[in-house]
């Protein structure tokens, strides 16, 4: 199974986990965060992304990161030197609740589905009823939910 490591500024990576444990709280343990706060030095970022990485347990694992050329994005790239990771910058809930529901398929198609669901999970919503809005959907019982 492939684990999940969100890397983002503070409180972000700790709240988009816990909005994941609450739409499937069995996913705790393959789900980590960390948070980078304002003064954490990169060096300090990046060894306790390590040990994080290492927390998970899991042979791969898609790294999830907020902005492309921040500090956690940056603590992130060098993360995955040495293992067998991916990289997702721009990580949203969308993006998120697609890479648990597929981290069983290969890292290679879960990064992509991971992009796929925070792209597909951004769209204007008018003020109308919610069947005149753009989208895909799909039934209400399917595990991507709506992503």
């Amino acid at each position: 199974m492939i684990g999940i490591l969100i890397i983002a500024h503070a409180p972000l990576a700790t709240a988009l986990r816990e909005c994941a444990l609450h739409v499937f709280p069995d996913c705790a343990e393959v789900v980590r965060a960390l948070d980078v706060l304002p003064d954490d030095a990169p060096e300090q970022s990046l060894n306790l992304a390590r040990e994080a990485l290492s927390a998970l347990g899991t042979e791969e694992v898609l790294l999830l990161s907020d902005v492309f050329g921040a500090t956690p994005c940056n603590v992130a790239q060098q993360l995955g030197n040495g293992h067998n990771t991916r990289l997702v910058a721009g990580a949203n809930l969308p993006m998120l609740l697609r890479s648990v529901c597929y981290r069983h398929e290969s890292l290679e198609l879960l990064a992509a589905r991971a992009q796929a669901g925070g792209t597909q999970g951004v769209m204007p919503v008018g003020s109308t009823a919610p069947q005149n809005q753009t989208g895909q959907r799909h039934a209400p019982s399917h595990r991507d939910h709506q992503q």
